[in-house]
């Protein structure tokens, strides 16, 4: 089934879609094995990852492209595709969204933050004019209706920052407008509390998300909280960033005090879990011909 097909599908169950964020081929392998059913390559966890920089506008269309080509290579569940604010004006959203689809993705998501745009919870945040928003999702919503006019198949997130950046009227405002575009999921970023985010559902009709961080202050839910609010997708997009970052510095740390690291998987796991027990399958089969 095509991977876009398959999420659409997967969207319309009753019950809620957690998604957790992966940066590169690997980590979205253990995001498959560990039994999810989507991913999302988040922008945040390749610009640390790719180019060890934050997430403040500099990792590039063409890295985040080419991250995306072998995350989306690597797995056979659907992945969704940070897209940001599509690298520029209405011209690049089409672009963008074109050469996402292109890569496998079956899924992109567009905000609406200023470019060069930065993390969600980052000092600076500023978002563009509701038209400028509006321009920008019409044009990835065109880019999209041109893949299903060809025979494929793409979703689209509309994303606004306007909760942090202008109160949450905006930010309704802003899912309200997305909706009634055709955007086939809305969310805004950073919700208040419970009724921040149960007010969304009182506003649109078409599947929500709902993105949390593991930042103080911040409300958390469960999986199965977000589902009785209405949530249809559940986006932990740097929670295992989070915690490998946490597993290297323990590592890291013990490697330089005693030379040696116990935290480890076993070596037979190591090999399996990088795909030599694949790969020497391969081989057999072709060598025994």
């Amino acid at each position: 089934m095509n991977k876009a097909v398959q999420l659409r599908a997967r969207i319309a169950e009753p019950r809620i879609l957690v998604v957790p964020g992966c940066w590169d081929a690997l980590s979205a392998r253990m995001i498959a094995r560990a039994g999810f059913e989507c991913a999302f390559m988040s922008g945040y966890a390749v610009s640390a990852a790719r180019i060890g920089l934050p997430d403040a506008g500099l990792v590039s269309y063409a890295e985040m492209l080419g991250a995306g080509r072998d995350i989306c290579a690597a797995v056979e569940l659907p992945v969704i595709g940070d897209a940001d604010t599509g690298f520029g004006n209405p011209a690049n959203v089409l672009r963008t969204v074109q050469g996402y689809a292109q890569a496998g993705f079956a899924c992109v998501m567009i905000e609406d933050q200023v470019f060069p745009k930065r993390c969600g919870y980052a000092q600076g945040l500023a978002v563009v004019s509701r038209q400028d928003a509006t321009q920008r999702l019409r044009a990835a919503l065109d880019a999209r209706d041109a893949i299903r006019a060809a025979g494929g198949e793409l979703l689209v997130i509309g994303r606004t920052d306007a909760r942090n950046a202008e109160g949450l009227a905006e930010a309704l405002w802003r899912c309200e407008n997305f909706a009634a575009m055709g955007a086939d999921i809305v969310y805004f970023e950073g919700p208040a509390d419970e009724r921040e985010m149960a007010e969304l559902h009182r506003r649109v009709t078409v599947p929500t998300m709902l993105a949390q961080v593991e930042k103080p202050g911040r409300p958390w839910l469960s999986a199965t909280q977000a589902e009785a609010l209405g949530y249809r997708l559940q986006l932990l997009g740097l929670s295992l960033l989070n915690a490998t970052i946490r597993a290297q510095k323990e590592a890291l740390a013990e490697l330089r005090a005693t030379g040696s690291a116990t935290r480890r998987v076993p070596f037979d796991e190591l090999y399996e879990t990088v795909g030599f027990n694949e790969y020497y399958a391969t081989e057999e089969r072709y060598l025994s011909r």
